[in-house]
């Protein structure tokens, strides 16, 4: 699968239930190879072949992932923390068995780079600052997508 990487978490441990006392890791990330089409990925593994994998890349840059696992989504539960994505998969990486190589996306396709700047989510599916301002009482409690552009960065 060759992708550009849309969004990418940090690296978290959770005790490893399986071995009292030790830790696993993982994070994740999201891929996109056309305007239609992207696929969380995931990764669990020991603490340095997750750091390293996870140093390796940033968002912007085009992966390949080779013999990577497939595996069917679990929607209500993965996408509390993960982009939702049109797929009913996911992608699973294996310390022993795949492989992530990056590329520049000049290299790779070029087509790849304008997919970064395209909105994960329905564009009808997005309120403005100005409506959450104006409706801000009807709207309290709810979940909302809200599509923003940062102008000013400061302390």
């Amino acid at each position: 699968v060759i992708g550009v990487v849309i969004g990418k978490t940090d690296v978290r441990s959770f005790p490893d239930r399986k071995n009292i006392g030790t830790e696993r890791y993982t994070f994740s990330f999201t891929i996109r190879d056309s305007p239609t089409y992207f696929i969380n990925v995931q990764s669990w593994g020991r603490g340095e072949y997750i750091r390293s994998l996870s140093e390796s890349f940033r968002v912007g840059d085009c992966v390949t992932i080779e013999n990577p696992l497939i595996q069917s989504k679990e929607a209500e539960r993965e996408e509390k923390f993960n982009p939702v994505t049109p797929s009913g998969y996911k992608l699973l990486l294996s310390e022993n068995h795949s492989v992530v190589k990056t590329s520049s996306c000049y290299d790779t396709d070029t087509r790849l780079l304008a997919l970064l700047h395209l909105p994960v989510k329905d564009p009808q599916d997005y309120y403005s600052l100005g409506d959450i301002v104006a409706n801000g009482q009807s709207l309290h409690g709810r979940v909302l997508n809200v599509l923003a552009a940062v102008m000013a960065v400061s302390e």
